[in-house]
């Protein structure tokens, strides 16, 4: 493969105003969940004093010691129903969720943050679990979820919410059926439509004198009843281990249920990851990947820059260098596995929409993953590129991409505009897994190109009545959509909707590709036994 070279310094002027405003954008992220943890952190007094542990220091108790662990959508929920406050919301959605290794096996991860408002379901809670669901049946990934939830927040009650969340129970009845195991360890309340975590998986655990779990607790019982019993007659551990058969196994305390859980996974001899294969760091230092995008999306970027500090040893055997040349595809490797990459230096044309579906096509045949770095302002326009059939070419392209059975990995490194956001597997052309760096925006189209489109509409609208266009109104209306525009397509508001698997630092991309492309491809290998139904709790 040929190596690539780079033509960017860093003591360039560009490159240090790009470096500066990136570093601003990591730290706004970096900020955002240091206080998630910050406010998870308050509790600490009260968990220790009933020997209980904080969330994130079970997490860091179950996983393998010296690991990695990817977490994922931590920006979710932010400035979302609970709180609409960019100064005071607490993203993450009450849950922590993420890959890492349990027992020798690679995990999915999930965490009711009880830290925060008691574990309480908050607007995307459900949405954000039924992801981390998704994620593990398709790459046939463990699923272990430590429950400590008070429920639904009755104030704030959403039909939609309501409706939407059944799908992780649907899940959960599918991960156990395709031979996944799922399985829970139940720290504290597990109530309601809850109480189906613990009863559709196939390993549970429950800590004793902590763990509650029961469709209805004493108040509702009561007041539907009018029977009495407490929350341990009703759903403790010793009464599910004894009577109800719900729970496989009593802890003595929250350490002592995460080693069982360990155990659990260890006696299920799940094939450990493959040992990473060899490789060579990139030639060019990853922090130059700071200076590299601009702020402003119309300012052209060499994408094979991005490249050579992403792959190994920098080297990049490029396709069709010559034909449809906006468009870059090749092949190379990332922490030792092999990929395809497409990324864009211009809107797709016809030869580079017909260059990337047969690229697509050829990794097919090869079984090779797909790497998309998106920076695109879309599909381009005009009427010779109309009569060259831009359209049917497109389309091409879609079809190439949708059908596509190889993994297929999208990083967003700067512009996701339009139809460009489809062409280069956006979310919902369904990539394994899609991660934004600070920077990205998504939008249907630019915030001054839309404010530009409404403006001569309202202009033409005038003219045919005979009318003056009211500048000011305009002027107004204008500004009003550049800023929705830039609200709604920065990378912080489209995490926080799930519209990705999370911010991370450029920095970290390598690391981050690493930990995926080894999900996915394990996944293709992974030996399970499925069965017709999930395993019920006889």
């Amino acid at each position: 493969m040929a190596t690539l070279q780079s033509t960017v310094s860093p003591s360039q002027p560009d490159f240090k105003r790009n470096a500066k405003s990136m570093q601003e954008l990591i730290s706004q992220v970096r900020a955002l969940e240091a206080r998630t943890v910050d406010r998870s952190a308050r509790s600490k007094a009260r968990f220790h004093e009933t020997g209980k542990l904080l969330p994130r220091e079970r997490l860091a108790h179950l996983l393998d010691p010296g690991t990695q662990f990817l977490e994922l959508m931590t920006l979710a929920g932010y400035c979302g129903l609970e709180d609409p406050d960019p100064a005071t919301s607490v993203p993450g959605s009450g849950l922590i969720t993420g890959i890492g290794t349990v027992g020798g096996a690679r995990c999915m991860v999930a965490i009711n943050d009880a830290g925060i408002s008691a574990g309480a379901m908050q607007a995307l809670t459900g949405q954000k679990l039924i992801r981390a669901q998704e994620i593990a049946l398709t790459h046939k990934l463990p699923f272990v979820q430590l429950v400590e939830s008070a429920g639904g927040n009755l104030k704030k009650y959403r039909v939609e919410r309501f409706i939407v969340g059944g799908g992780m129970f649907y899940n959960l009845a599918r991960l156990s059926a395709a031979g996944v195991p799922v399985i829970s360890l139940i720290h504290g309340s597990s109530a309601a439509g809850g109480a189906y975590l613990p009863g559709l998986s196939d390993y549970v655990v429950m800590v004793r004198q902590q763990a509650r779990a029961f469709l209805a607790g004493p108040a509702l019982l009561k007041a539907a009843t009018g029977e009495e019993a407490s929350e341990e007659e009703l759903g403790g551990a010793d009464m599910h281990a004894r009577t109800s058969g719900l729970a496989d196994y009593v802890a003595d305390s929250d350490l002592d249920g995460i080693a069982r859980v360990r155990e659990v996974l260890r006696s299920l001899e799940w094939p450990q990851p493959a040992a990473e294969p060899s490789w060579r760091e990139p030639r060019f230092d990853s922090d130059e990947l700071l200076g590299l995008m601009p702020s402003e999306s119309r300012t052209p970027v060499d994408m094979r820059e991005v490249i050579a500090r992403l792959v190994d040893d920098s080297a990049f055997q490029e396709f069709k260098v010559l034909y449809g040349s906006a468009t870059v595809c090749g092949y190379a490797h990332v922490k030792g596995r092999a990929v395809g990459i497409l990324t864009n230096n211009g809107p797709l044309d016809v030869a580079g929409s017909t260059k990337a579906a047969q690229f697509i096509q050829l990794c097919v045949q090869l079984g090779r993953p797909l790497l998309f770095l998106q920076n695109i302002t879309g599909f381009i326009v005009g009427r010779a590129h109309e009569e060259a059939g831009m359209i049917k070419h497109g389309a091409k392209l879609i079809q190439a991409l949708s059908n596509a059975p190889v993994p297929r990995i999208t990083v967003l490194c700067g512009a996701s505009y339009g139809a460009g956001n489809y062409g280069m597997c956006g979310r919902a052309f369904r990539p394994d897994f899609l991660f934004s760096w600070p920077n990205a925006k998504t939008a249907v189209m630019g915030g001054e190109q839309a404010a530009m489109t409404m403006r001569q509409v309202a202009e033409a609208a005038a003219r045919r009545t005979g009318k003056a266009p009211d500048e000011a109104a305009l002027a107004r209306e204008s500004q009003e959509i550049v800023d929705t525009f830039n609200t709604q397509s920065s990378a912080i508001h489209t995490s926080s909707l799930l519209l990705d698997d999370g911010v991370i630092d450029p920095r970290d991309t390598r690391d981050v590709l690493g930990i995926a492309l080894e999900t996915v491809m394990q996944g293709r290998t992974q030996p399970v036994h499925p069965i017709q139904f999930g395993v019920a709790r006889l």
